[in-house]
């Protein structure tokens, strides 16, 4: 099991709604609004490196209101 961290920015006032929207996905065990450099932050659980990608990299940045995100891995 592969668990990463992805820190999302947002549109502005737009972080309630990506939160809402990621808590739907199959891969997404939490996620906040958070105060800071980033809006939101995602955690995530995925069979393979590869499906983390997918996850950050397709699922959360095709939302509509996303404009960065930087995903970090758990090593541990």
């Amino acid at each position: 099991m592969v668990r990463a961290f992805v820190m999302v920015k947002t549109d502005s006032g737009r972080a309630d709604g990506v939160v809402e929207s990621v808590r739907d996905l199959a891969a997404v065990r939490e996620a906040h609004v958070v105060a800071g450099g980033y809006d939101v932050v995602i955690e995530t659980d995925a069979d393979a490196v590869y499906d983390v990608l997918d996850i950050s990299s397709t699922q959360i940045q095709e939302l509509g209101d996303v404009t960065d995100t930087t995903t970090y891995i758990a090593m541990d």
